[in-house]
């Protein structure tokens, strides 16, 4: 899976100490300076829908660092969603308020109807998805939809980050929304970063997206992580299913955590440790150069 991938364009603007916390000099590269801040317009999304707590509070937050947010978000829950797109004739979209509009369909739809009508004639700077309630890491982040609203702003062009907010275990519902705080002050702190660095430029490089993973802190969960960790992807499944024959023709599923040793550098392994995990993504499904080496000699000679 292309997700895997660290980019070092996206790992050179995140290792600056005032954001990642002290680093050793040999992995601090060089960073452009920085540049005049600048309020962004933001297309807001998730895949929790349009009035979760999650956005509700990402939407408050960023207006208050001020930045223009607008939010297009799935009208229902769409948990799970990954990066699905409805083919349908005719979709519905309500605008019950001022800078909220509610689709009736996907994450993807939702950005996608943004992007063509909402910021019709004028793109916004970034997309933002979430934050989401629970943790989009491993393969949790391929099925996601919250990290499907992100890769649809990147199939368009647009720099964009997916927000999410607990452990890897399942998240309990009070503390995770407590930690929603959290994981939107380093938002904030991020977007900061990008915009500084950007100058009137773009705040991401070409293609490239941001996969954000803020663990629960404290029994409250409103504590602040020790550490901001670059990951990739790691390549384990995290949830298991099983199913029961119910004798009618349908099956019982049970869903729970099956959770292996974390890669070394990957997303479960900061995260477990109470770190704040960044993956870099792109929208696209290639993989590394060394595995299409591997997959040409594995493929030498064969004719159709």
């Amino acid at each position: 899976m292309q997700r895997k991938r660290v980019l070092p364009l996206a790992t050179l603007l995140l290792c600056a100490p005032a954001l990642a916390g002290t680093v050793p000099a040999a992995a601090s590269p060089a960073v452009p300076a920085a540049g005049p801040a600048r309020p962004l317009r933001i297309l807001l999304t998730n895949d929790d829908g349009y009035n979760a707590p999650g956005i509700r509070l990402a939407f408050a937050r960023l207006t208050a660092a001020g930045h223009d947010v607008t939010i297009v978000a799935p009208l229902t829950n769409q948990s799970g969603a990954g990066t699905k797109g409805s083919n349908a004739p005719a979709i519905t979209v309500r605008h019950p308020e001022p800078k909220v509009w509610a689709v009736d369909g996907s994450p993807g739809d939702s950005v996608t109807f943004g992007l063509s009508e909402v910021f019709e004639g004028k793109a916004p700077d970034l997309v933002v998805s979430g934050t989401n309630y629970g943790p989009n890491v491993a393969a949790l982040a391929t099925h996601s939809g919250t990290v499907g609203g992100a890769v649809a702003g990147l199939e368009a062009g647009i720099p964009a980050i997916a927000l999410s907010t607990g452990g890897v275990a399942a998240p309990d519902p009070v503390t995770t929304i407590n930690a929603m705080g959290p994981t939107l002050d380093f938002a904030v702190k991020l977007i900061d970063r990008l915009r500084a660095r950007a100058g009137s430029g773009r705040l991401l490089p070409e293609g490239v997206g941001l996969n954000v993973n803020h663990p629960v802190i404290g029994a409250d969960g409103k504590g602040t992580p020790a550490a901001v960790a670059t990951t990739f992807q790691d390549p384990q499944p995290v949830l298991k299913s099983d199913f029961t024959d119910a004798g009618d023709g349908t099956w019982k599923v049970g869903v729970k955590v099956d959770l292996r040793t974390p890669a070394r550098g990957g997303d479960v392994e900061a995260v477990s440790a109470g770190r704040i995990a960044i993956s870099p993504i792109n929208a696209d499904w290639n993989t590394g150069p060394l595995d299409l080496a591997v997959a040409r000699a594995l493929l030498a000679g064969l004719r159709p």
